[in-house]
């Protein structure tokens, strides 16, 4: 069974998440990524599983950034939200431009082993902070179930699926960061908030 995670429950989840995206965002990012380890987080969400896309999810006019994959596919950025809990909501929308269905990459989920016992997901995104030069992975519920959309498979021509991720929020004086996601070009997003 899985739930979807509505703009309202991600903002429930804010104090349960709080101490795992500071203890994220001061201990786990420091290197900026660069010895290859990925923080080992605990942050709560449902033991039900992931979650689903969400009709609230990703909605908006013009997107912060477009970031170009294979295959005709578009993961536009609608918004990168700071929020009071100690983290950072990315919303947006795969987009298949292509004429053809496409299935959303496996390599989205990125290469660490307790994100991919929980099958597809965007868990291999992550933020570059450059000013500070740390990288932040996307948070993880207890189970290390990422807090992002998960179960992407195909994507019809023309179709757009709305997505979330969640990150640690870098310090409140950076608003410029790096999204980047594996198979895709990166873009500079402006976080609000």
């Amino acid at each position: 069974m899985s739930i979807r995670f509505t703009a309202k429950a991600r903002r429930g989840m804010v104090a349960l998440t709080v101490a795992a995206g500071l203890a994220i965002g001061v201990a786990g990012c420091g290197d900026g990524g660069s010895d290859g380890k990925k923080p080992d987080t605990s942050a709560s969400a449902s033991k039900n599983g992931g979650s689903k896309p969400s009709a609230q999810e990703g909605q908006s006019n013009a997107p912060l950034a477009e970031l170009r994959g294979a295959n005709g596919l578009l993961l536009q950025i609608t918004s990168a939200q700071r929020d009071s809990g100690g983290f950072v909501t990315v919303n947006g929308q795969f987009k298949n431009d292509g004429s053809q269905s496409a299935v959303i990459p496996a390599e989205l989920r990125g290469d660490e082993t307790e994100i991919l016992k929980h099958g597809t997901s965007l868990g291999g995104a992550t933020l570059v902070d450059s000013q500070n030069k740390k990288r932040y992975y996307v948070l993880r519920d207890t189970d290390g179930r990422p807090l992002t959309t998960t179960g992407l498979t195909t994507i019809e021509a023309g179709q757009t699926i709305p997505v979330f991720m969640q990150f640690p929020s870098p310090p409140a004086n950076v608003t410029d960061v790096s999204l980047q996601l594996p198979t895709f070009s990166s873009a500079t997003i402006k976080i609000s908030g």
